[in-house]
Protein backbone atom coordinates (compact mmCIF):
# COMPACT_ATOMS: atom_id res chain seq x y z
CA UNK A 1 0.00 0.00 0.00
CA UNK A 2 1.57 3.19 -1.13
CA UNK A 3 1.96 5.93 1.58
CA UNK A 4 -0.68 7.94 0.38
CA UNK A 5 -3.38 5.43 0.44
CA UNK A 6 -2.39 4.27 3.98
CA UNK A 7 -2.87 8.22 5.20
CA UNK A 8 -5.92 8.40 3.46
CA UNK A 9 -6.88 4.98 4.81
CA UNK A 10 -5.62 6.47 8.23
CA UNK A 11 -7.68 9.38 7.87
CA UNK A 12 -10.72 8.42 7.16
CA UNK A 13 -10.86 5.92 10.15
CA UNK A 14 -10.26 8.95 12.23
CA UNK A 15 -13.17 11.24 10.46
CA UNK A 16 -15.49 7.95 11.26
CA UNK A 17 -14.04 7.89 15.16
CA UNK A 18 -15.21 11.41 15.21
CA UNK A 19 -18.92 10.34 13.64
CA UNK A 20 -19.25 8.09 15.86
CA UNK A 21 -18.20 10.40 19.10
CA UNK A 22 -19.55 12.85 18.13
CA UNK A 23 -22.71 10.94 17.83
CA UNK A 24 -22.80 9.34 21.14
CA UNK A 25 -22.15 12.88 22.89
CA UNK A 26 -25.22 14.37 20.37
CA UNK A 27 -27.50 11.86 22.21
CA UNK A 28 -30.21 13.78 24.76
CA UNK A 29 -29.10 13.09 28.01
CA UNK A 30 -31.80 11.33 29.51
CA UNK A 31 -33.50 13.59 32.57
CA UNK A 32 -36.27 11.11 33.84
CA UNK A 33 -36.60 11.34 37.78
CA UNK A 34 -35.92 7.85 38.56
CA UNK A 35 -33.29 7.57 35.83
CA UNK A 36 -31.22 10.89 37.40
CA UNK A 37 -31.38 9.29 41.10
CA UNK A 38 -29.92 6.15 40.00
CA UNK A 39 -26.78 7.94 38.95
CA UNK A 40 -27.02 9.59 42.34
CA UNK A 41 -28.01 12.87 40.89
CA UNK A 42 -31.05 15.45 41.12
CA UNK A 43 -33.37 16.48 38.65
CA UNK A 44 -35.46 19.96 38.26
CA UNK A 45 -39.23 18.83 39.61
CA UNK A 46 -40.97 19.19 36.67
CA UNK A 47 -43.74 22.05 37.79
CA UNK A 48 -47.41 22.48 38.25
CA UNK A 49 -50.18 25.01 39.07
CA UNK A 50 -53.55 23.25 40.68
CA UNK A 51 -56.33 24.31 42.65
CA UNK A 52 -56.33 24.18 46.16
CA UNK A 53 -58.03 21.20 47.69
CA UNK A 54 -57.76 21.57 51.15
CA UNK A 55 -55.71 24.27 52.54
CA UNK A 56 -53.36 23.34 55.62
CA UNK A 57 -54.37 25.24 58.81
CA UNK A 58 -52.12 28.53 59.22
CA UNK A 59 -49.38 27.60 61.97
CA UNK A 60 -46.36 26.96 61.17
CA UNK A 61 -43.56 28.58 58.37
CA UNK A 62 -44.29 25.80 56.27
CA UNK A 63 -48.37 26.27 56.32
CA UNK A 64 -47.80 29.71 56.46
CA UNK A 65 -45.84 29.74 52.93
CA UNK A 66 -48.63 27.57 50.86
CA UNK A 67 -51.48 29.62 52.74
CA UNK A 68 -49.50 32.97 51.00
CA UNK A 69 -48.62 31.38 47.61
CA UNK A 70 -52.70 29.46 47.65
CA UNK A 71 -54.05 33.35 48.09
CA UNK A 72 -55.68 32.68 44.75
CA UNK A 73 -57.19 29.58 45.50
CA UNK A 74 -54.37 27.97 43.15
CA UNK A 75 -50.86 27.16 43.93
CA UNK A 76 -47.48 26.48 41.41
CA UNK A 77 -44.79 24.16 42.77
CA UNK A 78 -42.27 26.91 41.84
CA UNK A 79 -43.70 29.63 44.63
CA UNK A 80 -42.91 26.76 47.25
CA UNK A 81 -39.30 27.26 46.75
CA UNK A 82 -36.90 28.03 49.73
CA UNK A 83 -38.07 25.06 51.71
CA UNK A 84 -38.10 21.11 51.47
CA UNK A 85 -41.73 19.62 49.53
CA UNK A 86 -43.09 16.43 49.95
CA UNK A 87 -45.66 15.85 47.57
CA UNK A 88 -47.64 12.98 47.55
CA UNK A 89 -49.92 11.43 44.76
CA UNK A 90 -52.79 10.02 46.27
CA UNK A 91 -56.66 9.32 44.90
CA UNK A 92 -59.51 8.56 47.61
CA UNK A 93 -60.45 5.01 45.48
CA UNK A 94 -56.74 3.84 46.07
CA UNK A 95 -56.78 1.44 48.39
CA UNK A 96 -52.84 1.80 48.80
CA UNK A 97 -53.42 5.45 49.70
CA UNK A 98 -55.66 4.73 52.71
CA UNK A 99 -52.92 2.89 54.35
CA UNK A 100 -49.79 5.58 54.14
CA UNK A 101 -52.44 8.19 54.97
CA UNK A 102 -51.93 7.98 58.83
CA UNK A 103 -48.19 7.94 58.34
CA UNK A 104 -47.91 10.48 56.36
CA UNK A 105 -50.42 12.60 58.76
CA UNK A 106 -48.21 11.58 61.63
CA UNK A 107 -44.53 12.72 59.66
CA UNK A 108 -46.20 15.90 58.81
CA UNK A 109 -47.00 16.77 62.01
CA UNK A 110 -43.58 16.22 62.90
CA UNK A 111 -41.10 17.80 60.25
CA UNK A 112 -43.52 20.68 59.88
CA UNK A 113 -41.79 22.26 62.81
CA UNK A 114 -38.73 21.88 60.85
CA UNK A 115 -40.09 23.90 57.66
CA UNK A 116 -40.50 21.02 56.02
CA UNK A 117 -44.12 21.11 53.58
CA UNK A 118 -46.06 18.37 52.69
CA UNK A 119 -48.08 18.77 49.66
CA UNK A 120 -51.20 16.14 48.73
CA UNK A 121 -51.45 15.93 44.79
CA UNK A 122 -55.32 14.52 44.42
CA UNK A 123 -55.78 12.71 40.94
CA UNK A 124 -58.34 11.46 38.55
CA UNK A 125 -60.75 12.04 41.48
CA UNK A 126 -64.25 13.56 42.40
CA UNK A 127 -63.58 16.61 44.23
CA UNK A 128 -66.42 15.68 46.92
CA UNK A 129 -64.50 11.86 47.53
CA UNK A 130 -61.25 13.45 48.13
CA UNK A 131 -62.39 16.02 50.46
CA UNK A 132 -64.20 12.93 52.39
CA UNK A 133 -60.94 11.28 52.71
CA UNK A 134 -58.88 14.17 53.95
CA UNK A 135 -61.67 14.52 56.84
CA UNK A 136 -61.81 10.86 57.49
CA UNK A 137 -57.92 10.88 58.16
CA UNK A 138 -57.59 13.97 59.59
CA UNK A 139 -55.33 15.28 56.93
CA UNK A 140 -54.13 18.47 58.16
CA UNK A 141 -51.21 19.52 55.28
CA UNK A 142 -52.08 21.05 52.21
CA UNK A 143 -53.77 19.31 49.25
CA UNK A 144 -53.75 20.16 45.68
CA UNK A 145 -56.24 18.41 42.81
CA UNK A 146 -55.39 17.67 39.23
CA UNK A 147 -58.96 16.05 37.97
CA UNK A 148 -57.28 14.56 35.40
CA UNK A 149 -53.68 13.44 35.20
CA UNK A 150 -51.60 16.19 33.31
CA UNK A 151 -49.56 16.33 36.16
CA UNK A 152 -48.92 12.30 36.57
CA UNK A 153 -47.88 12.21 32.73
CA UNK A 154 -45.53 15.38 33.32
CA UNK A 155 -44.06 13.49 36.41
CA UNK A 156 -44.16 10.26 34.33
CA UNK A 157 -46.44 8.82 37.39
CA UNK A 158 -46.56 4.52 36.87
CA UNK A 159 -49.64 4.31 39.49
CA UNK A 160 -50.71 5.57 43.15
CA UNK A 161 -49.97 6.30 45.26
CA UNK A 162 -46.33 7.54 44.65
CA UNK A 163 -44.17 9.75 46.62
CA UNK A 164 -41.01 12.62 45.69
CA UNK A 165 -39.25 14.54 47.79
CA UNK A 166 -38.34 18.19 47.09
CA UNK A 167 -35.30 20.09 47.98
CA UNK A 168 -35.47 23.76 49.00
CA UNK A 169 -33.69 24.32 45.61
CA UNK A 170 -36.42 22.69 43.74
CA UNK A 171 -34.34 19.69 42.88
CA UNK A 172 -36.00 15.94 43.01
CA UNK A 173 -33.94 14.01 45.63
CA UNK A 174 -36.13 10.95 46.20
CA UNK A 175 -39.13 8.74 44.87
CA UNK A 176 -41.16 6.17 46.31
CA UNK A 177 -43.40 4.43 44.09
CA UNK A 178 -46.53 2.19 45.86
CA UNK A 179 -47.21 2.78 49.66
CA UNK A 180 -44.36 4.50 51.53
CA UNK A 181 -43.19 3.09 54.74
CA UNK A 182 -42.16 4.70 57.75
CA UNK A 183 -38.21 4.17 57.09
CA UNK A 184 -38.11 5.60 53.22
CA UNK A 185 -40.69 8.64 54.41
CA UNK A 186 -37.85 9.53 57.32
CA UNK A 187 -35.10 8.92 54.68
CA UNK A 188 -36.89 11.11 51.82
CA UNK A 189 -37.49 14.01 53.98
CA UNK A 190 -33.83 13.52 55.33
CA UNK A 191 -32.74 13.81 51.78
CA UNK A 192 -35.04 16.67 50.61
CA UNK A 193 -33.29 18.74 53.90
CA UNK A 194 -29.74 17.97 53.26
CA UNK A 195 -30.47 18.21 49.29
CA UNK A 196 -28.25 14.56 48.66
CA UNK A 197 -30.15 12.59 46.25
CA UNK A 198 -31.27 9.28 47.37
CA UNK A 199 -31.72 6.09 45.07
CA UNK A 200 -34.89 5.50 44.71
CA UNK A 201 -36.58 2.48 47.04
CA UNK A 202 -38.88 0.49 45.87
CA UNK A 203 -42.42 0.98 48.33
CA UNK A 204 -45.85 -1.13 49.14
CA UNK A 205 -48.68 -1.85 47.01
CA UNK A 206 -50.03 0.42 44.59
CA UNK A 207 -53.00 1.03 42.07
CA UNK A 208 -52.50 1.40 38.54
CA UNK A 209 -53.61 5.41 37.53
CA UNK A 210 -56.89 5.00 35.57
Amino acid sequence: MSLSLRALTVLAAALLLALLTYGVLAQPVDTTIDDALARSQTVAAPGFELEVLAPAPGKGTASRAFTSAAADGRVALEELRGRPVVVNFWASWCEPCREEAPLLQAAWQEARQRGVLFVGLDMQDARGDARAFLREFSITYPNVRDPGDEVARRWRLTGLPETFFISAEGEVVAHVIGAIERRQLANGIAAAESGRPLLTPKGGDRRPAR
